[in-house]
């Protein structure tokens, strides 16, 4: 199987990007560097741009290696989160809990199919032949999202709580994992790119058929549009945030059946 891959990637308008992407044969990896705590000591000399970019140019590494088709991808994440750490384990405190960390998006090709995994908030959407959507996500940071920065500390990377990438690379092995036997396109979404669904009133449908058409730059776009035309604080979160959308799909796979966009938005 033969897969086209695009990407788009844009920062939160004034700020650096702190997401990252890569991609390879047969593979894309889209990760979100969580936005350091305001006023706090993170233990670290590196910004959370130096992180995301270092950890998805580790992943990619492993990815297109040769041998890579039958690890497991939570051992490939497991693998690239220590290499960043020793990195830079000699200069900074990597206990520290509000050391960088991120989210990860992966999806890679198998025969016939794909591998995923997803760990944090970003979002990885199929369309198998016939037009089935699945979605996969993982939630578990949702349980405290009303929760001040200051008290995320306490649960992030420990058990019962909610899990990232960062300085620990056993948080690799509570990703969400799986495969889908099929599939004639997959999207990779930071959570800035997936509110065009979770915020402003698209279905999933809608947002493939977009992006299958023109493109992840347009998702983006539509995204920027719904943020404007949206009052500030109508939302709990950033107003606007880095966005990252990632279309893989298959070559010969029949034009997408969604709409382009919302029926309310047409």
């Amino acid at each position: 199987m033969s897969m086209e891959i695009r990407l788009a990637t844009r920062p939160n308008p004034g700020r650096p990007n702190e997401d990252a992407a890569v991609t390879g044969d047969g593979f894309a990896v889209v990760l979100d560097g969580a936005t350091a705590e305001p006023d706090t000591d993170p233990g670290c000399h590196h910004e959370v741009r130096w992180f995301a970019t270092e950890l998805a140019g580790r992943l990619g590494h492993l990815l297109a290696a040769a041998d890579s088709a039958s690890a497991p991808l939570t051992e490939i994440l497991y693998d690239a989160c220590a290499g960043v750490a020793a990195s830079h384990s000699g200069t900074c405190d990597l206990t520290n809990p509000c050391s960088p960390s991120a989210t990860v998006a992966i999806v890679r090709e198998n025969s016939g199919g794909a591998d995923y995994l997803v760990l944090g908030d970003a979002v990885v959407v199929f369309r198998a032949p016939g037009g089935r959507i699945r979605v996969v996500s993982d939630d578990r940071i949702l349980a405290y999202d009303d929760w001040p920065w200051s008290r995320l500390r306490e649960v992030r990377n420990v058990p019962g709580g909610f899990w990232v990438a960062g300085a620990r690379p056993e948080a690799a092995h509570h990703a969400v994992v799986g495969s889908v036997p099929e599939v004639d396109v997959a999207a990779l979404l930071s959570d800035g790119a997936a509110r065009l669904v979770e915020r402003y009133g698209w279905d999933w449908p809608a947002l493939l058929g977009t992006l299958e058409r023109h493109g992840p730059a347009e998702v983006i776009a539509e995204t920027r549009k719904a943020e404007l035309d949206t009052p500030p604080g109508r939302f709990h979160g950033k107003h606007h945030d880095d966005a990252t959308a990632v279309l893989m799909r298959r070559d010969g796979a029949p034009a997408p059946a969604g709409p382009e966009r919302p029926a309310q938005e047409r």
